[in-house]
């Protein structure tokens, strides 16, 4: 007998344009379950498995295989994080766009070529080659842009400091007399967004990812005027010696694979009494999720790499301080008081460690135990903050 509220699979496969088959195909592969499976085995789907369908159908319409998105979705039913993949997916969507158009004008420019007799270019080819294989691109971009999604998430729903951290940034750059600044590794340009930026003062954002920089062209488009963008390494920064007032490095320096070439090349670009703003963690920051991740399995790590140990609140000092004078460390006050199960399960899922190998078989296990965690608030210390270093 039908439940009010549920769709048999005939139903729900008409309602999202595909065949009985392919929900059967799904459901086989682990990607798509059904809400509800009666005794006689009957499948049937609420309005709510719309979206993650959806998400499904997208990906794969944007070229990616089952395996990819199996792993990309592996909790995204939750109302928190809906309309974050929908922005993602937007933006890659908005990305492929923009693909295509190269590729188009690129197929254009050839045809040209050849009705004018001209000789075809080996790297025309290869151009046009490469812009064609762009899936493993896309789903890395896509799978960054989820992984950082879920992490700001996090902090935005349950952090005690009301300030945020971009916020709290952008207040200790005390940007008045600075008139050119440089931030290395922008990601999305979050810093800058709705931000009041003093007379005369221009910026340039950089990252080494040209779909960061994106992101951040289409995050700031209203005040574009005010910004320029370079894809570049901040280990071999394209700008000349004393050009900036003030560089901004947030969270970027720990992943640098050469920590000294960027302090120096950092250190080349800014005028003499120039400013340096580098954020970056301690080794207690967000420690209790390791903690609650170890005790469900001992066995997950949920980063190989302690960041901290690289460039952090401990030796960043010793770091900096051979380029720059008295290097200040200036902390920001927060902790995460977390009442929900679904948001905490998806960061760690973010996380760069080997979480999914042991998660991914029994994830109904362990969102039962991240659910009796989180019931009466699970506290979580923050160690975070900035150094501040004058040239």
């Amino acid at each position: 007998m039908k439940k009010e509220g549920y769709h048999s699979s005939g139903e729900f496969a008409k309602m999202a344009g595909i065949t009985k088959k392919t929900l059967r195909y799904y459901d086989e592969k682990n990607i798509f379950k059904p809400s509800l499976v009666t005794e006689s085995g009957a499948r049937f789907y609420t309005d709510a498995d719309l979206g993650r369908l959806q998400q499904i159908l997208l990906l794969k319409y944007l070229g990616f295989s089952l395996n990819d998105i199996r792993e990309m979705l592996l909790d995204d039913s939750n109302h928190h994080h809906l309309g974050n993949f929908l922005q993602i997916q937007r933006k890659l969507v908005e990305d492929r766009i923009e693909q295509l158009k190269l590729v188009a004008q690129t197929i254009q420019d050839t045809a040209d070529e050849i009705d004018n007799g001209h000789e075809i270019h080996w790297s025309q080819l290869l151009e046009l080659i490469h812009m064609t294989g762009m899936e493993n691109s896309m789903r890395n971009q896509y799978k960054n842009a989820s992984n950082i999604s879920a992490r700001i998430q996090l902090h935005s729903l349950y952090s005690q400091n009301k300030q945020g951290w971009f916020s709290w940034i952008f207040e200790k750059l005390n940007l008045d007399g600075a008139e050119k600044v440089l931030e290395v590794g922008c990601g999305d340009g979050s810093l800058w967004k709705d931000r009041v930026l003093p007379a005369g003062a221009s910026v340039i954002l950089s990252d080494i990812s040209d779909g960061m920089l994106r992101d951040a062209r289409r995050k700031l488009e209203e005040e574009k005027d005010n910004f320029s963008f370079s894809m570049c390494d901040c280990q071999k920064l394209p700008f000349s010696d004393g050009e900036f007032d003030l560089v901004i490095a947030n969270h970027v320096l720990f992943y640098c694979e050469d920590i000294e070439k960027a302090c120096s090349e950092i250190s080349r670009v800014l005028k003499p009494g120039g400013t340096l703003i580098a954020g970056t963690y301690g080794k207690r920051h967000m420690r209790e999720i390791s903690e609650l991740v170890s005790s469900f399995d001992e066995r997950i790590i949920l980063s190989a790499d302690h960041l901290y140990d690289r460039f952090g609140k401990e030796n960043g000092e010793t770091i900096l301080r051979h380029w720059f004078s008295q290097p200040e460390w200036i902390e920001y006050e927060d902790s995460l008081c977390v009442t929900e199960a679904e948001p905490l399960i998806s960061y760690v899922l973010s996380c760069h460690g080997n979480q999914n190998q042991y998660i991914v078989d029994c994830y109904n296990d362990f969102k039962s135990f991240v659910r009796k965690k989180t019931k009466k608030g699970f506290h979580v210390t923050k160690e975070a903050g900035i150094f501040l270093a004058k040239k």
